[in-house]
């Protein structure tokens, strides 16, 4: 069992193939939101990118979330700035028009979440346009150079710095989504691509040789618990 977690998996997901159904990708999206309650997305965003925000006493900032989903961490950024007295401007980036709509949809009391449909291997957005570039659960699904790719242009887009939340690669983990989480999971798409999303993450010191290869400054890896890996970089000397 051992021996598959020794390197990433380059094994495409079904969100990759685009191998579902339509009824099956609006269930992911719901029960994606869950999943990430349940391991601590919402908290990992709040211990790295809000926390940063707050010790700089930010009154004023905007975020550019790579991949956003549905917009769900843009949600919970919203949520802290109207509760802390801050002015946030929040955009997410999809590339998937289901999920560009959904950031929408999903925001309709937040007018300062939008959305934009694009790559984030070219972020249409120039030098510096954001305080912050953040990504939760997305770079897994990339190859290393396609990884070190997407770094460097949020670093590009980003005057602040990039916060980058994802799996840690390992057994615990595995074995605890394909036994006890499969009990709670319904659909087909998180059933076997969460699994295989383990598989392609990475471990800390191989998240660290993308960021040094992406050129990032000042670039640490935290693990955070449950089964979370971040990634902080500042582009400026603060983070």
């Amino acid at each position: 069992m051992f021996e598959k977690f020794r390197q990433r998996s380059l094994e495409p997901e079904n969100l990759d193939k685009g191998s579902y159904t339509p009824e099956e990708y609006e269930g992911c999206l719901v029960e994606l939101r869950r999943v990430n309650e349940w391991l601590g997305d919402a908290n990992a965003l709040r211990d790295s990118l809000l926390k940063e925000i707050e010790r700089r006493d930010l009154r004023s900032f905007s975020v550019l979330d790579v991949g956003a989903g549905s917009g769900e961490l843009l949600r919970v950024t919203a949520k802290w700035a109207r509760e802390t007295s801050r002015q946030a401007s929040l955009v997410g980036l999809e590339l998937n028009e289901r999920s560009a709509q959904a950031i929408l949809d999903e925001s309709t009391d937040f007018r300062e979440i939008s959305s934009v449909r694009a790559s984030g291997f070219q972020l249409p957005f120039g030098d510096h346009s954001f305080d912050y570039a953040i990504q939760s659960l997305t770079l897994h699904h990339f190859d290393d150079a396609g990884a070190v790719k997407i770094l460097r242009e949020m670093a590009r887009v980003a005057k602040g710095g990039i916060f980058v939340i994802d799996l840690n690669r390992n057994p615990v983990a595995y074995l605890f989504y394909t036994t006890i989480g499969h009990l709670f999971l319904h659909n087909r798409l998180i059933r076997e691509d969460g699994a295989l999303s383990i598989l392609k993450s990475f471990k800390p010191e191989e998240m660290e040789q993308i960021a040094k290869q992406a050129g990032l400054l000042n670039a640490k890896v935290g693990k955070h618990f449950p089964s979370r890996l971040v990634l902080s970089s500042s582009t400026n000397g603060n983070v």
